[in-house]
């Protein structure tokens, strides 16, 4: 390991540096070493005003190297190797001096408790420092000439400090000119990870493995707790800590860099919505066979998954979950034989509601009706108890209900003939069940959320019956639900419960 020299003379190198032989070619890694003289302690404790524990470059190592990558890799065994000092640290890499000058700083506890710096650069950084503005290791020159190029390096940052109209934007514009694409954190053990400008914790616990990131449930830069979603920089020293079991969440996506990290959260996010949709699936078919008055098993699902071309009942439900396929389309293909609803209205089966919840027969509850027409309740509307209603006579259907505020009336406006005045029947504590209520709802878009929809549904002793995404974006998604309930207060229970919800943004009644 790196050792200042005890026997030779007190401002110069001795220890862990090879010499190579005349004419051999320079090794790849070169390191020196100097102990400061007494007077430039002294000096120095003058001129800070600090005390002699405080001093940090009493022994003082320089590692030179070929790259950059090296300078952080020799950071990283230095400091798996020996307790550093975080305030001491300094990138110049990232952030050069104004005059140019680049290399990382870091003090270490070395034996018996004694501070040493350690300054690591590569041999173009080195050769600029020895011969250029930066003095600090000028302890002897040899002779030779700056090579033109570093002078035009300097250049570079010279216009752009020109040209920045802030410090912050020069240190912006500086950070890229350097090094644009990649920042160096370290693992505690020292392992050095290149990631991408903007890399989060998130994104160095993927870089570590996949499992880390996918149980990933906190960290540390630098010995200090920090979110999840805090940007990296060069140098940084990255603990993460997981969980048992996995932690993904869908906002992760919103602020990784990596195409692994992005890869595995998407992963996870579409397996968990997966399945929420074949469980909310499984529930809007079992609802709607019920409603048929079917029994039935998911084996049944295979032959109408093959015809969907579907690979498995599994994919069917998740189908049917999230609105591709509506529920009662697979059971006509189940049993083909059950009469059809019509396409613009839906036939409410009081007999078959009545069957459902057990109730004795007695008469729909609305006012109005001819007695023997048959009656229909629209779709585009989806009257229910409590709504204000008219009824429209069409040839060979009977009569189909609708809201007074229907935006379908209008293509009725020329046939008032075909208009007849209907009202519900007084009846407010008896209960009409298999109306359909329509519910547009704006919620995020985070696995769970439509599994809590419907638990508080059924929680308000209602069925859904339908489900239909309309607009969907990667942070809130827009849905219709069509809900069987009793009438408008039973309703508007439900969506007063929904928009207590922290994840529901809005809830309204549907007019189409």
């Amino acid at each position: 390991m790196l050792r200042a020299g005890a026997g030779g003379p007190p401002g110069g190198y001795s220890g862990g540096a090879r010499v190579p032989p005349p004419g051999a070619p320079p090794p790849p890694v070169e390191v020196t070493g100097r102990r400061k003289r007494p007077h430039s302690i002294w000096t120095k404790m003058q001129r800070k005003h600090v005390s002699l524990e405080q001093v940090s470059d009493i022994m003082a190592f320089r590692v030179v190297v070929e790259t950059v990558m090296h300078c952080y890799e020799a950071l990283g065994h230095l400091h798996a190797a020996y307790r550093a000092v975080p305030e001491q640290f300094k990138d110049y890499l990232s952030n050069p001096k104004e005059n140019g000058y680049r290399s990382l700083h870091t003090v270490l506890i070395g034996p018996n408790g004694h501070r040493i710096e350690v300054q690591i650069r590569t041999r173009e950084m080195h050769e600029f420092a020895e011969n250029g503005a930066a003095a600090h290791w000028l302890y002897k020159q040899e002779g030779g000439g700056v090579d033109g190029r570093q002078y035009e390096w300097v250049q570079q940052f010279l216009d752009i400090l020109e040209s920045a109209s802030s410090p912050e934007e020069f240190l912006s514009h500086t950070k890229m000119q350097l090094f644009p694409e990649q920042v160096f954190c370290f693992t505690p053990k020292g392992d050095l990870k290149a990631l991408p400008a903007g890399a989060t914790l998130v994104d160095f616990a993927y870089a570590i493995h996949s499992e880390v990131g996918d149980r990933c449930a906190g960290g540390r830069v630098n010995g200090r707790q920090v979110p999840l979603r805090t940007e990296l920089t060069n140098g940084d020293r990255v603990e993460i800590a997981t969980a048992n079991s996995l932690r993904v969440t869908p906002e992760w996506d919103r602020f990784v860099v990596t195409g692994k990290a992005k890869a595995h959260i998407r992963r996870h996010v579409r397996l968990r919505r997966r399945e929420e949709f074949i469980k909310l699936g499984r529930q809007l078919l079992d609802s709607e066979m019920r409603e048929a008055g079917h029994a039935w098993r998911e084996r049944q699902l295979a032959p109408v998954a093959v015809r969907r071309e579907l690979d498995s009942p599994d994919d069917l439900l998740a189908a049917i979950g999230d609105g591709r396929i509506p529920a009662r389309e697979v059971v006509r293909a189940l049993y083909p034989e059950a009469p059809l609803d019509a396409d613009t209205e839906t036939v409410v089966s009081i007999e078959r509601a009545r069957r459902r919840r057990g109730e004795r027969p007695r008469p729909l509850l609305i006012r109005g009706v001819i007695p023997g027409l048959a009656t229909h309740f629209a779709r585009c509307c989806h009257p229910i108890p409590g709504d204000r209603i008219v009824g429209i006579i069409t040839t060979g259907k009977g009569v189909t209900v609708h809201t007074d505020e229907c935006l379908t009336l209008e293509s009725f406006s020329h046939t008032p003939e075909r208009w007849i005045e209907l009202d519900w029947a007084d009846e407010p504590d008896q209960e009409q069940p298999g109306h359909v209520g329509r519910m547009r709802l704006t919620a995020v878009n985070k696995p769970g959320t439509l599994a809590h929809v419907a638990s508080l549904i059924a929680g308000n002793q209602a069925n859904i019956s339908n489900l239909k995404f309309v607009n969907r974006q990667p942070d809130f998604f827009d849905i219709l639900i069509d809900v069987e309930v009793n009438d408008t207060r039973h309703l508007n229970d439900i969506m007063a419960a929904l928009s207590a919800r922290p994840e529901i943004a809005s809830v309204k009644r549907a007019k189409r």
